[in-house]
């Protein structure tokens, strides 16, 4: 079986931390799923959380940005190519990256991640804002590839099969009953589909016939 090498950060990379975002986050997400996003207004969420309009909006700009963290993802994963050492080849960065995000971003969190995308999923603005964000996350990663000499194509290759794989495992892990493979095992699993898929000689050009 193919393998992948996997990279081991030695920075502080702190896992979710219980504060006041987390419980602006539970409230809003009880609420949304209660009575409908379109329905739940910011002062309902603080109300709900025991804390402040102004703290709310210390930590997310709208109440959408409650589902999508902000610019916390693509600013990590900004932080994590701009970190690793210039020797590093791109694959491993990439699988690299994703563990690190699988395991202090969704470990553990399941049947919430499960809800915001169900709440997600109900409103089509919501929707739109998901598909924004994934290209974002993107363009963040392309411009980091850019940034350690990688060509333009080839990067853009990396960042947009990186987000795809991401969210292929992800709605995989989401979706699963009795399957108790890790988010990461299921990234690793994607990617040895992706290089299968890519390897197949049905991709291979056809000589051109005389």
């Amino acid at each position: 079986m193919m393998t992948w090498n996997v990279i081991t950060y030695t920075e502080d990379v702190s896992r979710w931390q219980p504060g006041a975002r987390e419980r602006l986050e539970r409230a809003a997400i009880e609420l949304f799923a209660a009575q409908g996003f379109a329905a739940t207004t910011v002062p309902q969420i603080t109300a709900r959380a025991g804390l402040t309009t102004r703290t709310f909006f210390r930590h997310f700009a709208d109440k959408r940005e409650v589902l999508f963290g902000g610019g916390e993802i693509p600013e990590f994963a900004a932080q994590i190519i701009a970190d690793a050492p210039a020797s590093l080849d791109p694959i491993t960065l990439i699988v690299g990256g994703l563990q690190i995000v699988a395991e202090t971003r969704f470990a553990g969190r399941r049947d919430e991640f499960r809800q915001r995308r169900a709440i997600i999923r109900s409103d089509e603005g919501l929707r739109e804002r998901d598909l924004s964000k994934r290209a974002a996350l993107a363009q963040v990663i392309r411009d980091g590839f850019v940034g350690r000499g990688i060509d333009a194509r080839t990067a853009a290759l990396l960042a947009d099969s990186s987000v795809t794989v991401l969210n292929v495992a992800l709605d995989e892990w989401l979706d699963s009953g009795d399957d108790d493979r890790t988010l990461f095992e299921i990234i690793l699993d994607a990617l040895q589909s992706l290089r299968a898929a890519l390897a197949s000689p049905e991709l291979t050009p056809s000589s051109p016939r005389g």
